[in-house]
């Protein structure tokens, strides 16, 4: 055996994912010979009941207050992507493991982050009003505007999105320089590679970056990583995308960027709150681009969540480390959780 934990033995599961007959089958034999119990995500009576005995429980969305009261319950794997809200204080006092599915829409979530970038470089905006009027004629100092080609791209995290992003990048022909938490090897889609552990800060990304895209976990380390300084730093004709969550950006800090011209164009697809009000100055900021968090899905992204699930049964079984495990430097304490 290996990692940081014994092998354990799972006695019984619940999960609430909405899954097709077939794939919750997958799971049942994965977990087997456990107890496996699938309640519909909306039956909190069977969700309750349960929870007074499962050890393990594969959810739909978050973990919540019944996960951490249930008595017997020692890992949650909750099936999606940011698990901000699971990333609560008291799931480490507990001794609780979570983990989440990260990965599954990696390639999908990097090419809406290059949908932003393409949009904003080519003024996508301005071409289809020029093409809505019935115009054969490029905006006013259309003919100055360059590529991506050549230029570099900034990315703020390392996990998969952040990889994909890389790999992308480099197809495009542009230079990448990735800003990321720890220490680690950097891949041949990566020319600098910072890191926060080793005392390396933004600065470099943010004085050389045309495009910045963001891909961090939101914790308490990167809330509102991105302000009013950050903004002032960067080139006056670069863009900052928004993959990650809403309150890595002080959204106050980015309107006001936006209208001094310290920023050329923002693509959020991400906000703080969400849905972002109707009246938030956001929506009306210079060159903004804006989607409500939601990316077209990879064909197999339910099969992707599947074998990250199996894979992690497996590990746990075998004391192995997890897949997609939550640490202490996750903890995000800047939301009101029910």
């Amino acid at each position: 055996m290996s990692g940081d934990h014994p092998a354990r033995e799972i006695h019984s599961v619940l999960t609430t994912v909405m899954f097709d007959e077939d794939q919750v089958e997958q799971l049942r034999e994965a977990f087997a010979p456990a107890e496996f119990v699938h309640v519909q995500l909306w039956d909190s009576d069977g969700i309750a009941a349960a929870l007074e005995h499962v050890d393990v429980a594969v959810i739909a969305g978050d973990l919540d207050d019944r996960h951490v009261r249930a008595p017997k319950l020692r890992w949650v794997h909750c099936d999606h992507s940011g698990l901000t809200r699971s990333a609560r204080p008291e799931v480490f006092e507990r001794g609780m493991l979570v983990t989440g599915s990260a990965g599954r829409s990696a390639p999908a979530l990097a090419q809406h982050g290059f949908y932003f970038a393409l949009a904003l470089t080519f003024d996508a905006r301005g071409l289809i009003e020029t093409q809505d009027a019935h115009l054969w004629r490029p905006a006013p100092g259309y003919e100055k505007k360059l590529s991506l080609w050549g230029k570099t791209l900034g990315i703020v995290g390392f996990g998969h999105t952040a990889k994909e992003m890389a790999r992308l990048g480099k197809a495009f022909g542009m230079r990448v320089i990735v800003y990321r938490r720890s220490e680690g090897e950097a891949s041949g889609d990566v020319d600098v590679m910072l890191s926060a552990d080793r005392g390396d800060s933004l600065d470099r990304l943010l004085d050389e970056a045309d495009v910045v895209m963001l891909a961090t976990q939101l914790t308490d380390a990167t809330h509102h990583l991105f302000s009013t300084a950050e903004f002032a730093r960067m080139k006056n004709t670069a863009f900052v995308i928004n993959m990650a969550r809403g309150p890595v950006i002080d959204q106050d800090a980015l309107v006001k960027a936006l209208h001094a011209g310290e920023i050329a164009g923002a693509g959020l697809d991400v906000a703080d709150p969400e849905p972002l009000p109707a009246e938030s100055a956001l929506w009306d900021a210079p060159n903004v681009l804006i989607t409500p968090h939601m990316t077209p899905a990879l064909p197999d992204r339910t099969q992707r969540s599947i074998d990250i699930i199996v894979e992690n049964a497996r590990r746990y079984r075998a004391g192995e480390p997890l897949m997609n495990l939550l640490t202490q430097r996750d903890i995000y304490t800047h939301i009101r959780r029910t």
